[in-house]
Formats: C-alpha cells, sequence, structure tokens
C-alpha cells in the first residue's frame, strides 16, 4: 500500500472517518527521499548509484524510485517513445545498449511536479540486479507507509475451503498488513486436509517467496512461506488459506 492509494491518509476518495478536508487535486503526488544507497546492474555492469533516491508515492500506484540523471552511471540512449502523464507531463523514454526503452525521464515538468526536474527513473524488470544497500530487491522497493504484523492469538482460527473445515486452532499467527485483510496462520499440525504441492509461486517485498498448495481440488488454495523476512519470521513454515 502507499499511503496515496485507497485507504491511506492522501487517497481519493478518502477515507471516511477523518476530521480534515484536504483541497487539491484528485490525483494526489508525494515525493520523499529513499534514506539508502540504491544500486542496479545490468549484463554485469552497476547502471545506477545513488545515495539521493526519491520515492514517488501517486494515487493508485506502487511507489516509484527516481534518483538523479549525474546517478546513473550507463550511457542512455534516447528512445522514439514518449508518453504523457497528465499529472507530471511529458516522459522521454530512453535505451542502455540493446535493451530497449529502460528508463525514463521527464525533463520538462509541470509545474505541480516541477521537483521532478533532472531526475530519472527505471522499469525495474528491465534491470538484472537491484540493491537496497547490499540487500537484493525484487518486485519493488518496500514502501515505508507498509507494515506488516504478526501477533499470536489464542482466539478459536477455522479455515475452510468450499465449506469443508480445512484447518482449526487455538493458537494461530494472525497477519495484520496493510490495506489487506488479515489473514490466520496455521502450524501444519492443525492442517486437516491434504495439501497437494502446486507449482505456482509469488513474491512479496515485505514477506519473502510463497510456495503453492492445492487443496480439495482447489487449485492454489493455500500457501506457505518457508523462509519469510526478518519482519515476518514467526509464520515460517506455516500455512494460510485463500
Amino acid at each position: 500500500m502507499s499511503i496515496t492509494r485507497s485507504g491511506g491518509p492522501l487517497a481519493f476518495p478518502a477515507p471516511e472517518a477523518v476530521n480534515y478536508h484536504l483541497d487539491g487535486p484528485k490525483h494526489r503526488l508525494l515525493m520523499n527521499p529513499f534514506p539508502r544507497r540504491v544500486r542496479a546492474e545490468l549484463a554485469g555492469e552497476t547502471v545506477l548509484d545513488s545515495q539521493r533516491g526519491q520515492l514517488l508515492h501517486e494515487s493508485h500506484l506502487l511507489p516509484v524510485l527516481y534518483v538523479p540523471r549525474e546517478d546513473v552511471r550507463a550511457e542512455l540512449t534516447p528512445s522514439e517513445k514518449v508518453t504523457h502523464c497528465p499529472f507530471k507531463g511529458d516522459a522521454s523514454h530512453f535505451h542502455i545498449g540493446a535493451t530497449q526503452d529502460v528508463a525514463w525521464q521527464y525533463e520538462q515538468p509541470l509545474q505541480a511536479a516541477r521537483w521532478l526536474d533532472g531526475l530519472v527513473a527505471f522499469y525495474m524488470d528491465s534491470l538484472d540486479a537491484w540493491y537496497d544497500e547490499d540487500e537484493a530487491v525484487r518486485g519493488h522497493f518496500r514502501d515505508p507507509y507498509h507494515r506488516v504484523d504478526v501477533r499470536r492469538s489464542s482466539r478459536a482460527a477455522r479455515a475452510e475451503v468450499e465449506g469443508a473445515l480445512v484447518a482449526e486452532s487455538n493458537s494461530a499467527l494472525l497477519v495484520s498488513e496493510t490495506s489487506l485483510a488479515d489473514r490466520w496462520y496455521f502450524d501444519r499440525a492443525d492442517v486437516r486436509a491434504e495439501l497437494e504441492p502446486s507449482d505456482t509461486t509469488t513474491h512479496c517485498p515485505y514477506k519473502g517467496d510463497a510456495t503453492y498448495f492445492h487443496v480439495n481440488g482447489v487449485e492454489d488454495a493455500a500457501w506457505s512461506y518457508a523462509d519469510p523476512y526478518d519482519e515476518a519470521r514467526a509464520i515460517a513454515g506455516r500455512v494460510s488459506f485463500a
């Protein structure tokens, strides 16, 4: 979640339970400094290395990292591609070697987004590797306004798949994640149904890599994080259900 996405304090429409009214455009932009060193690589070469990154939060979009053009080490070759954003202006695009349309820049941003002047953003999946300090980044950079909280609970927790009880416990873990519904994570000893391994895997920038299971003939009805990130370490090996 971003501070500008659904449910956030700068979202449109605004949350109902507030005692304030925000003037200004319905589509909102917020730029925050990114506090750590960022690097990216392509074909074994460092493309950018910056300690001056800026994270752009924009209504209904995930945050996007921008860096000063002078922190880009690779040669950016102009592309014929130009895109228009009614809130930021016209974006010129660039190639790096044979890799097409890797980056974009608002060379003459609109006055409302004038602080984008001199900054460049990259399509993350166009480059081979990204690093937040020395930690690899996958998917996207973490949003500082996004939280994952894991709590022990003695509440009666149940999970059903198409009406059939598949897990039940009084010691499940409750995971609360920004903008998402709470999820129960069950010890495998509390899972009653057979978990048939699936080929599906997903990556969460906040929890790690998840593997999936078919349950009672329903595809990808459950998932588990075998080696989650430190913030969610407690859910390692536990199972949650859709």
